[in-house]
């Protein structure tokens, strides 16, 4: 096992982080137990969509911030080890905040129950103001 698989289901970890590349995290999660998610980033209403449509959502899923927050704390409909959101084409915009703090109060709502949950985002220029996933060798 590698060490960013290791630290992707290290529960203690779970958060939200950036990294520079997407296929480091493809490779290091491939064959594990965990769920990827695979994510386009947008513009909220589309956001909400592609985050949905890659975690499928249930019907009752109300498209809103609260809506996302409670689906992201759930997830009884994708049982898994954890859960990784890769979130590619990522860019700050007027929503960043909120969309921060819902990734933030559910991977603390995971860690609180052992399960890791991390949501990543893909930012080669580095110019997000998140912490990195793992120090690049």
């Amino acid at each position: 096992m590698g060490k960013l698989l290791e630290r992707l289901l290290d529960p203690v970890r779970s958060g939200v982080y950036r990294v520079a590349r997407a296929d480091e995290v493809l490779d290091a999660v491939k064959g594990s137990e965990l769920v990827l998610a695979k994510v386009r980033f947008a513009a909220k209403e589309k956001l909400l969509q592609n985050i949905a449509a890659a975690l499928d959502f249930p019907d009752w899923f109300g498209h809103n911030w609260d809506a996302l927050e409670d689906c992201l704390s759930d997830l009884s409909w994708r049982p898994a080890a954890g859960y990784v959101l890769l979130l590619e084409h990522s860019r700050r915009d007027d929503d960043f905040g909120v969309l921060i703090d819902v990734l933030l109060s559910s991977a603390e709502s995971w860690a609180a129950r052992r399960k890791p949950f991390f949501a990543v985002f893909v930012d080669p220029a580095r110019a997000l103001p998140l912490p990195e996933l793992f120090r690049q060798s």
